[in-house]
C-alpha cells in the first residue's frame, strides 16, 4: 500500500501532537518531542503547520518531520517501522527530491532515530555525519529534592520577565512577550510549565521551559538558559533540578535534554544536576 507525503494543516496539528506523544518511550533513542513542535510553536499555529510533514500509510501515520529551519528536517518514525524498508526508501526519495517541498537543493541535515534503517540509506546516500550532540537524561522515579532557590512557574502576566531571561541568555534570541502567548496557546503547551529562577537580591537569572508527553513518558527540557550575567554560581544546576522536579509532577517518567557535545559546560551542568549522558547522536549533512 502506498505511503503517502503529507501536511496535517492547522486541523491536524492536535494529532500530530498527539502521535508524538504516543511514540515516547524511555528505551527509545532521542527523537523529535511533543515538546518540540512546543517550543517551534512559538512562531504561531500557522507556521508550525506549515513547518510539518507526515508520512502516512492507510490513514496511519508512519513518520514525522520538523522543517525547523530552512534546510533541516528532524524526523522521527514510529517504533515499529524503523526497520522497514519501503517506509525508509520513501522518506529518502522525499526529502532527496527537492520538488517534494520538503528540502530544498543544496545543503540540507537531516535528524534521524539512532539505528533507524533510513540512517544507513543516508549514508549510502553520500551523507555525512554531522557534529555529535550529547543527549542527556534523569530518571524521575526517585523523589526529587527541591533546589534550594525561588523558583517561579511563569504565567501569561509574568510572561515579560521568562521572555527577558532567554534574550539575556541565548545570544542572538528574539523571544517576546508575544511569542510566549503564541507558545501557551499551542496545544503541547497545556502539559507543559515555563519557570524562571531568582537570586537572593530578587533577580531573575534562569528560565527553563519544560514538556511532558503524558504520565509515564519522558519529558523534555527545551529550551534552559541562564542570564549572561549571573552565569557559574549554580543557577543552571538549580533551574535543571526545578525542571525534573516540575516533569515529575506533570508525570512524566524522566527528564531528557539534549547539547552540542561541544557544549561542555553545559553538560557538566546537567551531569551536575542528576542527570545521566546517553550515547551521542549526529544528524546527516548533505553538502552543496
Amino acid at each position: 500500500m502506498a505511503i503517502v507525503l503529507g501536511k496535517p494543516g492547522l486541523d491536524g496539528l492536535n494529532e500530530v501532537v498527539g502521535v508524538l506523544r504516543e511514540w515516547q518511550d524511555d528505551g527509545a533513542p532521542m527523537q523529535l518531542h511533543p515538546g518540540d513542535l512546543g517550543w517551534f510553536w512559538r512562531s504561531g499555529a500557522e507556521a508550525t503547520a506549515a513547518a510539518i510533514r507526515t508520512w502516512s500509510r492507510n490513514g496511519r501515520i508512519l513518520a514525522i518531520g520538523l522543517l525547523d529551519g530552512p534546510a533541516l528536517l528532524r524526523l522521527t518514525i514510529t517504533p515499529d517501522a524503523q526497520q522497514e524498508e519501503q517506509l525508509a526508501r520513501q522518506l529518502i526519495e522525499d526529502v532527496t527530491e527537492p520538488e517534494r517541498g520538503v528540502l530544498p537543493e543544496g545543503k540540507a541535515d537531516i535528524e534521524a532515530p539512532v539505528g533507524a534503517l533510513v540512517q544507513d540509506l543516508l549514508c549510502e546516500d553520500g551523507w555525512n555525519s554531522e557534529e555529535p550532540w550529547t543527549p542527556l537524561r534523569r530518571d524521575l522515579t526517585e523523589p526529587v529534592n527541591a533546589p534550594g532557590m525561588r523558583i517561579e512557574v511563569v504565567g501569561p502576566e509574568r510572561a515579560h520577565v521568562y521572555a527577558a531571561v532567554h534574550r539575556a541568555a541565548f545570544d542572538g534570541s528574539r523571544f517576546t512577550d508575544e511569542r510566549w502567548h503564541a507558545m501557551a496557546a499551542g496545544s503541547p503547551y497545556a502539559d507543559a510549565r515555563c519557570l524562571v529562577a531568582y537570586d537572593d537580591r530578587g533577580n531573575a537569572v534562569a528560565a527553563v521551559t519544560v514538556w511532558s508527553a503524558g504520565p509515564g513518558r519522558p519529558g523534555l527540557l527545551e529550551p534552559m538558559g541562564v542570564h549572561r550575567q549571573h552565569r557559574r554560581q549554580g543557577y543552571g544546576e538549580a533551574i535543571s533540578v526545578a525542571a525534573a522536579a516540575a516533569l515529575q509532577e506533570l508525570g512524566s517518567s524522566s527528564a531528557l535534554v539534549c547539547t552540542p557535545s561541544a557544549n561542555a559546560g553545559a553538560i557538566a551542568t546537567y551531569r551536575s544536576a542528576g542527570f545521566r549522558q546517553r550515547p551521542e547522536v549526529r544528524d546527516r549533512h548533505r553538502d552543496a
